[in-house]
């Protein structure tokens, strides 16, 4: 009801002031802070530059105006309330996207076109995407469809690429120094970071660094502080751009965040954890970009990057009452080799062609300390140490034109070889592969109205986490299995996407067949109080679902907005539904900019309750046992840029409603206040 009722009141205010004549001089302002879809380029779904409109499939960008005005906390509450992306939070320094029902290892993050998926990213929600700084986004790009030919294993549910800034080469020798703070009330966030660009004709360079203080979350009405919940964190950046000739640019880049004594709430709160944290949780990426633009239709572009990855996390937890100090540490070091080439074979008909190589070297241990006898015993991580995963691709992808029809495919052949050195039953290695592809049509049947169709295969690889995990993960206790398959996809989606100059909106539908899903079995026995799971391709499930947005500037200075998402799983092996389906939620607001400095806006985020619970939902201490009630918010935010400052606030959830994301750890943030300062030198 809170929705529908949402939906009447934004409708009826946006009719009564929309009585102005459009122009098309000033259909988008200079403030403009809208979510884009169907606006521009996108480059993430086909790996070359291609007009989201025309593409079969739904695309949404979260661009850097977007992103100024929300100044978000983290990377992964920028997609709070995005368009096909539902937030599931373990704790308050977390942050799991779920892209058309899936999450955590069957959605694949990307980092300016690298992956981010390793081969400890764990199964279901995780907080890997925390990792990066906000202040380092100039633009999200999420594919809400399978994207498993452009981009390889994990790719299910969809993809998401956070693309970070860039300096810009300049005619004269430029200085641009910059700062922005941020304040949140109630000791929530105080946040202040530097950055310094500076270019040339033939090079130019970023480098920033940023330290964010993060206090206990203050949830909505009845629920108040929960605590632990605060942190700190620091990163720093360094981006530099040179040209070696005319045709041939290096970027290079590095990236460095660390965060410190991170607790998991609902440990503490709910399984009688004196303290479980993460301490630290740090994420190092470098990489060597070589790009070439040529003449030739057959190597338009090619690039070439040399990357290396670390991710490093260290989990301390003690029981209360309990002597025992337990420190878990796991180290995954990926070493990655890029290379492609854009081909523009004809004018209507475009190719990128690529080949993929990953190294992953897997570091685990574990060392307990007995307070009252000063022992400390070293034993076996949570996976085995120098756990080795490779992976090996090569792909095909084509777009071509043909003037109200645009067709899209490509084909990826994936190798992998997974080496796991377990103590107790010896080494044990895998050799999986895969070959995936897409196939989907967009055709403007009238002026300004398209539909379009795709299908597309998908697969997810067994990975350390999968093959190796030993302990305490969660609410269970799991054990290692070395003979897992590929999980796999198969899905179709269709819909309607309408552009006119100041009207938006698309609707599409899919399916999702999967096979071979690596699920848990829960044996008799229990240790150390948790019940025992072994996993095993036990899973066969489906998910459909629908997704409407829409955007109309219905006069000058004045845009309503809103977009829904549906989803519903079924787990067709235990005649049950799927675990964590997000319930249906969106998001609605209005918009308005009364002169080129200023944009003022409102919006409700909402969610309905989420009944239909499997079995491990049932069993998860984060979900109650009748199911997640259903949500509503309502904000109020404004932007005013002002020569070389832009401030930003948020009055943030009105009127205290007290909310959890489904399958969540804490609770949603209760009222506050929220200002932040960006200054350009």
């Amino acid at each position: 009801m809170k929705p529908f009722c949402t939906i009447l009141l934004i409708g009826w205010f946006s009719c009564f002031t929309c009585a102005q004549t459009i122009t098309a001089q000033d259909t988008i302002s200079p403030v403009d802070t809208t979510i884009l879809f169907q606006r521009g380029v996108v480059v993430t779904a086909q790996r070359q530059p291609q007009n989201s409109f025309k593409l079969p499939i739904v695309t949404t960008v979260l661009d850097a105006p977007y992103l100024q005005a929300r100044a978000p906390r983290s990377v992964p509450e920028a997609l709070f309330g995005a368009p096909g992306v539902f937030l599931q939070k373990t704790n308050h320094g977390g942050g799991s996207l779920f892209l058309r029902g899936l999450t955590g290892q069957q959605t694949l993050l990307l980092v300016d076109g690298i992956r981010l998926n390793n081969a400890t990213f764990r199964s279901g929600p995780n907080q890997y995407l925390n990792t990066l700084d906000a202040g380092w986004m100039s633009r999200i790009e999420i594919m809400q469809s399978s994207g498993a030919a452009a981009y390889g294993s994990d790719a299910i549910g969809g993809v998401v690429n956070v693309l970070t800034r860039t300096p810009l080469f300049t005619e004269q020798s430029k200085l641009r120094p910059e700062a922005a703070f941020k304040w949140m009330s109630d000791g929530m966030e105080l946040s202040g970071q530097g950055a310094v660009e500076a270019s040339g004709q033939r090079w130019a360079l970023r480098a920033g660094g940023a330290y964010r203080n993060f206090g206990d979350l203050m949830a909505g009405e009845g629920i108040g502080r929960q605590a632990p919940n605060a942190y700190s964190q620091w990163s720093v950046e360094f981006k530099g751009l040179l040209k070696l000739t005319d045709r041939i640019r290096l970027v290079a880049v590095y990236q460095d965040l660390e965060q410190q004594d991170v607790p998991v709430f609902h440990k503490v709160q709910l399984e009688n954890f004196k303290y479980n944290t993460f301490d630290p949780q740090r994420r190092q990426l470098a990489y060597a970009r070589f790009q070439g633009f040529f003449d030739n239709k057959w190597w338009q572009k090619t690039e070439l990057t040399f990357s290396r990855q670390r991710s490093l996390e260290v989990r301390k937890s003690q029981k209360n009452g309990q002597p025992l100090q337990v420190t878990e540490t796991d180290e995954d070091v990926t070493n990655g080799l890029q290379f492609s080439v854009l081909s523009n074979i004809l004018p209507n008909w475009a190719m990128t062609t690529g080949v993929e190589w990953y190294a992953d070297e897997v570091r685990s241990d574990k060392v307990e300390y007995h307070e009252q006898t000063n022992v400390e015993l070293e034993k076996r991580g949570l996976y085995p140490d120098q756990s080795r995963m490779q992976s090996l691709a090569v792909y095909n992808l084509h777009t071509f034109n043909w003037k109200d029809v645009v067709f899209s495919g490509g084909l990826r052949y994936n190798a992998f070889r997974i080496r796991v050195p377990d103590d107790n039953i010896g080494i044990s290695e895998i050799t999986p592969s895969a070959l995936v592809g897409n196939l989907g049509i967009s055709w403007q049947v009238v002026k300004k109205w398209r539909i379009f169709m795709n299908a597309a295969s998908a697969f997810r690889a067994p990975n350390i986490d999968d093959l190796g995990t030993l302990g305490i993960v969660d609410f269970r206790y799991e054990l290692p299995n070395y003979e897992l398959k590929p999980e796999k996809s198969r899905s179709v989606e269709a819909g309607i996407k309408v552009k006119t100059e100041d009207f938006n909106a698309s609707f599409a539908a899919y399916y999702l067949q999967l096979s071979d899903l690596i699920g848990r079995i829960r044996t008799a026995d229990s240790l150390q109080g948790y019940a025992v799971y072994r996993k095993e391709n036990i899973t066969e499930a489906f998910i459909r679902g629908a997704e409407v947005q829409l955007e109309w500037r219905c006069a000058s200075r004045w845009l309503i907005a809103g977009h829904t998402s549906y989803t519903f799983g079924h787990n067709a092996t235990a005649s049950e539904p799927l675990r964590r389906i997000p319930p249906l939620n969106g998001r609605l607001y209005l918009e308005y900019y009364p002169d080129n400095q200023l944009s003022l806006r409102v919006e409700s985020i909402f969610a309905g309750a989420q009944r239909r619970l499997a079995k491990g939902d049932i069993d998860d201490n984060r979900i109650a046992d009748d199911g997640t009630p259903g949500w509503q918010i309502f904000n109020i935010g404004a932007r005013y840029q002002f020569r070389q400052y832009a401030l930003s606030g948020e009055f943030h959830n009105v009127l205290n409603e007290a909310y959890r994301t489904h399958g969540s750890g804490v609770d949603g943030i209760g009222r506050s206040i929220w200002l932040s300062l960006n200054v350009h030198f």
